[in-house]
């Protein structure tokens, strides 16, 4: 009998059976890895600088149900932190007291964007600086020049590397340090996505001890999204604890430990906000969020909110930098 079945439905049989098998016994392998990462990649880039278009699209937004997750770990899963005014946690750029400083994800080739930002007064604190998501493979003069610029304004510049949630190797990571280290002479470095469960904190423990050992100045950014474990808090300088639209903002939960910390401890970015809604954005920041460092544009998270400098920025400069 078997011998009469057309051969083209026994080769689909003998693909077929052993996967319904394989699930049948939970024994399928999940695509854990490129379900999460991919959405988030960068995208592909030319490593030839254009002087009309940025050799470095911006990382696209993440979603942000991991970061979710980690923040509903139990207390007990999590390493004690430290107590808020002991001395134990890092310092880096500070927001005065009552007061909030505008950041910008400087994403962009372009100098006019750069030097938009650079020449606001009262002047970001901090500019984010992403060659080609990472350092690149060669120091870019062009770059070299708008970092020392915007350092001489006073603004901490920060070199971009993604950690892809913990999986990139740490030696990969660490060799991008040194390259943002001797090739653009950053402040520090902004870590994206992170992965803020207590599972990963000593991967972030050991990227901020080398960044502090080996860049003058140390500064550490981590990029989670939203609120990681509070042990996180004692990695770096500032947590990226939202990045998202302004309609997803309105709803953000925030742990009541957030009030333990200097709003210098925390970042937001909120993209797709139209200018009609940007003094309710900075009110949530201030009032709910503590958000010391803050980046608002009308850009939509659709496409690239990193792109350029946002339409309204005079006002967000005006309004945000203003005590």
């Amino acid at each position: 009998m078997a011998a009469r079945v057309p051969v083209i439905l026994r080769t689909a049989v003998a693909i077929l059976l052993p996967a319904i098998v394989a699930c049948a016994c939970g024994t399928a392998p999940a695509p854990r890895a490129a379900a999460l990462r991919s959405p988030h990649r960068a995208a592909t880039k030319s490593a030839t600088p254009s002087p009309s278009a940025s050799p470095s699209p911006s990382p696209r937004p993440k979603h942000r149900h991991k970061a979710r997750a980690a923040a509903a770990e139990s207390p007990s899963a999590k390493p004690a932190p430290p107590a808020p005014g002991s001395g134990s946690q890092p310092t880096g750029p500070v927001v005065a007291a009552g007061c909030q400083d505008t950041f910008v994800p400087a994403y962009f080739y372009a100098s006019s964007d750069w030097t938009q930002a650079i020449d606001t007064r009262p002047a970001p604190g901090v500019m984010l600086l992403n060659v080609d998501s990472g350092p690149g493979t060669s120091p870019l003069s062009h770059f070299q020049t708008l970092t020392k610029q915007a350092q001489a304004a006073g603004i901490t510049v920060l070199g971009y590397s993604s950690t892809e949630y913990g999986a990139k190797p740490i030696a990969t990571v660490e060799a991008e340090i040194n390259d943002y280290k001797s090739w653009y002479g950053v402040n520090g470095i902004f870590l994206d996505l992170t992965q803020g469960t207590s599972g990963e904190l000593s991967y972030y423990q050991q990227l901020a001890n080398y960044i502090r050992a080996n860049v003058p100045g140390g500064v550490v950014w981590l990029n989670v999204g939203a609120y990681p474990v509070q042990s996180f808090m004692s990695v770096a300088n500032t947590v990226m604890t939202f990045e998202g639209s302004y309609s997803s903002y309105v709803s953000d939960q925030v742990p009541s430990w957030v009030s333990q910390y200097s709003p210098s401890h925390f970042a937001n970015v909120l993209y797709a906000t139209p200018q009609s809604d940007f003094d309710s954005a900075v009110n949530l920041s201030r009032t709910r969020s503590r958000a010391g460092f803050l980046f608002v544009t009308d850009l939509s998270g659709s496409g690239n909110p990193y792109g350029a400098m946002p339409s309204y920025w005079s006002q967000e400069a005006a309004t945000i930098g203003k005590c």
